[in-house]
């Protein structure tokens, strides 16, 4: 069981890996990083909030990669995923707001 925090590319989400501690805890964001990182599964890509499927993509990807809770750091991500806690807690991830 994994823990997703987003927005890998800001401070916060090293700051919020810090304080949560342990070693599964996984970055991604959807804006570009690099390559070597991304390879070397240190983080992950994730979708794009302004895509009209991102909340499915995004379930999908928690599924696929056994995430069970997920902190969004940028506003629209948030925003997003709060409006869809409900279908996500179904099964069984847990999205928290900061």
């Amino acid at each position: 069981m994994y823990t997703l925090i987003t927005a890998a590319t800001s401070a916060g989400a090293y700051q919020l890996k810090s304080k949560i501690g342990g070693e599964n805890i996984l970055l991604g964001d959807y804006a570009e990083l690099p390559e070597i990182l991304v390879s070397s599964h240190n983080m992950i890509r994730l979708p794009d909030p302004s895509d009209a499927s991102y909340v499915h993509k995004m379930l999908a990807l928690c599924l696929d990669r056994n995430i069970t809770a997920l902190y969004a750091l940028r506003d629209a991500e948030n925003k997003l995923l709060m409006e869809s806690k409900q279908l996500f807690s179904e099964y069984g991830i847990h999205i928290f707001a900061l």
